[in-house]
């Protein structure tokens, strides 16, 4: 033992009369004794040291070690309330991504690599890179991610307002059920995955997730789970990732759609601040409820994201969508763009998003005078507080709006959504 308690504020009372350097000294000493709790005592008192330098380094050389330890999670904590601080530590925010990349949040990763070369690499920093990238080839086999949030909304079934529908025939009296109903329900959203290497630039894929809202009244709820397999294969700055899955829909309880399709993503840099991913996809819908709806969706997306700094960074999304069906009323083509930014302010991060989009029917249907025709333009902001804290969890607040503006009655709506939720604070 090198004379360091195994806790901080012990750590404390031993390091008086000690310079930082002989702390760090200490430290090092006991790291390779194989000693990591002296070690993480001394980083945590010089944690608290009235230098801010000493503090951030202190913090850093705790999250190297904690990360060569395998505890992933506590290193990005660290990292992140280095970055909270000093967003321009490009070192750091390097790290942060290889941490990410290990635990196999690869968009996030790529994410703050992003930012961090938005700020300007040193010659020293920019070696990081390589580490970086061997960090993605030895990321973990498998991971989990999971957010819940309570969500008040004045419409849980996005329905219209009106209390009748015009038809053909004569106006229709709407029931309760199918008019506009505000609620509070319980949003959960998570995903597994998992990976299996099969040569450094090959990996076999496997991934599912869910979503669900439940609200008091269970003839709103909404849930929707989706299965995927596939490869993974990169060349240079190249990745290539097709796959194929099921997802199952389901509304107030009843299987609603079930939905089988095969898809191709493309991703690649665009200089050292950009990323463009490009994505294309086919699926058969068979719709439990309404065969005449059954058909092919056929999809395609191009997104562009671009770091503008250490703090701020932003995302252009371009979407097209055929959808066929046996009834040409419910075949549509839908088109629209959405935009996404968000800033590191301190420890809280800021994000709006906001989203224009036109689909057209290829006919009326029967019950209907309309082709329908409607434009929707969805917009939302929020915030993640990372100064409140519990077991690596922050709260996450968001507002969202959502208005559809349709020719045919039963699709005209508008939506106001809050969320209060927990969410990973890294």
């Amino acid at each position: 033992m090198l004379g360091l308690a195994a806790t901080a504020p012990c750590a404390a009372q031993t390091v008086v009369g000690l310079s930082p350097a002989q702390v760090m000294e200490i430290a090092a000493k006991a790291i390779a004794a194989g000693d990591d709790q002296a070690a993480i005592a001394a980083y945590a008192a010089l944690a608290a040291d009235p230098d801010a330098e000493v503090r951030r380094e202190a913090r850093y050389r705790h999250g190297q070690l904690l990360a060569s330890r395998g505890r992933l999670a506590e290193a990005a904590l660290l990292y992140r309330g280095i970055l909270d601080e000093s967003p321009n530590s490009a070192r750091v925010r390097v790290e942060l991504a290889a941490v990410l990349a290990r635990m196999g949040d690869m968009r996030a990763a790529s994410r703050e690599l992003r930012q961090a070369q938005a700020g300007g690499l040193p010659p020293d920093v920019a070696l990081l890179i390589n580490q970086f990238n061997a960090a993605l080839r030895s990321r973990l086999p498998f991971g989990a991610s999971l957010e819940l949030s309570l969500a008040p909304s004045t419409n849980i079934n996005r329905a219209t307002s009106d209390t009748t529908l015009d038809t053909i025939i004569a106006p229709f009296e709407l029931s309760e059920d199918a008019q506009a109903k505000s609620g509070v329900g319980i949003k959960l959203g998570g995903q597994g995955f998992a990976k299996l290497p099969v040569t450094p630039s090959l990996q076999l894929t496997a991934r599912i997730s869910g979503l669900g809202q439940l609200y008091r009244q269970s003839q709103f709820d909404e849930a929707l789970t989706n299965a995927q397999v596939g490869i993974e294969a990169r060349a240079g700055r190249w990745r290539l990732a097709p796959q194929i899955g099921r997802s199952l829909r389901w509304y107030g309880g009843d299987l609603y759609a079930i939905t089988d399709a095969a898809s191709i993503n493309l991703t690649t840099n665009l200089g050292r601040q950009g990323l463009v991913e490009i994505e294309a996809g086919v699926a058969k819908a068979d719709y439990r409820a309404n065969a005449l709806q059954d058909g092919y969706i056929y999809d395609g997306s191009i997104r562009i994201e671009r770091a503008f700094s250490a703090r701020t960074g932003a995302a252009l999304s371009l979407i097209g969508q055929r959808q066929s069906a046996r009834d040409p009323g419910y075949a549509s083509v839908m088109g629209g763009l959405g935009l996404v930014g968000w800033r590191e302010a301190g420890r809280t991060t800021l994000f709006a998003n906001i989203g224009l989009y036109r689909l057209e029917a290829d006919k009326r249907l029967l019950l209907f005078p309309e082709r329908r025709k409607e434009w929707m333009i969805r917009a939302g902001a929020g915030a993640t507080l990372r100064h409140l804290r519990v077991f690596g969890f922050s709260p996450v607040f968001r507002v969202n709006f959502e208005r559809n503006c349709s020719t045919v009655g039963i699709y005209d709506y508008r939506r106001l959504t809050t969320e209060a939720g927990i969410t990973r604070s890294f």
